[in-house]
């Protein structure tokens, strides 16, 4: 596992201004990272992700069978940042039935018509799992905020200089009671550089194949580069806390993400000390009664 010092380098200090620009999108936002040239990082990271795959596994089981946590995993990032690639590689290793994941998309009818968590909450993991939101409420306070003319069926009065601030505080308020029933929650910032989504975009223009992938509004969210991180900004440094906190992780090599986003859910897990359950007498004097009879089958 990566040194947890090193890791700590992807925390911004709960209740401390930070700019994202102060963070770089490549490797060399890890300490750890610097002493190698970029093939050998290559290697080295996809080692380290190999390892948390499987020690992954081994920890999921865990987290099912003592039955007292639920982890919940938000991925927020500008567009093609490589959400979806880091979800399917980090989790391959996962077993399904223990495992789901929700991507959110623009809301329904039904879903405006509630309070903006409404929707989320309804796909909360329960005890023993895992649950990923591919985007999340985050939504409500970052392309809402970019984009305030989506603000609907609330009441003008509603729509006041602290409404930003109220909704920081809902999230942070509902966070909250979710870790004080036995939820972890882990949010991480893919953060990636304006030139390397450009990158991705032409190859997503260029390759027949992943031509599906992208839509003409890209181009004008694109544009909006500068509003977006502020809005970045100020989320993360009002919903930083320490029962619920932001890593903000590079995203320009996708195996630097995968690495490190691995290596912090497995060692998160590891942290809770789960056991399996422990039978008591009773229980393992029907096991033994159980093998006697099997033992002595025909």
């Amino acid at each position: 596992m990566i040194k947890q010092e090193h890791i700590k380098q992807l925390c911004v200090v709960p209740g401390k201004k930070f700019h994202l620009k102060d963070f770089d999108t490549g490797w060399a936002q890890i300490e750890e990272f610097k002493q190698y040239d970029k093939e050998a990082l290559k290697d080295h990271a996809n080692s380290l992700l190999e390892q948390n795959l499987l020690d992954l596994t081994s920890e999921q089981q865990l987290l099912y069978a003592d039955d007292r946590y639920s982890l919940l995993i938000i991925f927020q990032a500008m567009d093609a940042a490589g959400k979806d690639g880091t979800i399917k590689h980090v989790m391959s290793g996962v077993n399904p039935q223990g495992c789901q994941v929700f991507s959110f998309k623009r809301p329904s009818d039904e879903e405006i018509n509630h309070n903006f968590l409404w929707r989320y909450m309804k796909c909360l993991p329960e005890r023993g799992r895992i649950g990923i939101f591919n985007r999340s409420y985050y939504e409500d306070v970052l392309v809402v905020k970019v984009h305030p003319e989506l603000l609907k069926n609330l009441p003008d009065s509603k729509k006041n200089t602290v409404f930003w601030e109220d909704r920081y505080e809902d999230i942070n308020t509902f966070e909250h009671h979710l870790v004080r029933n036995g939820t972890v929650v882990l949010k991480f910032f893919l953060n990636v550089s304006k030139e390397e989504q450009k990158k991705r975009f032409m190859e997503r223009l260029l390759r027949p194949e992943k031509n599906w992938k992208f839509s003409a509004s890209d181009l004008s969210e694109r544009e909006r580069w500068s509003d977006y991180m502020h809005a970045y900004e100020e989320a993360i440094r009002a919903t930083n806390t320490e029962w619920a906190p932001w890593y903000i992780v590079p995203a320009d090599n996708k195996w630097v993400t995968r690495a490190l986003v691995a290596d912090i859910i497995t060692s998160t897990l590891h942290s809770l000390d789960l056991k399996l359950p422990k039978l008591s007498e009773d229980q393992l004097k029907v096991l033994e009664e159980a093998r006697k009879t099997l033992s002595t089958e025909k």
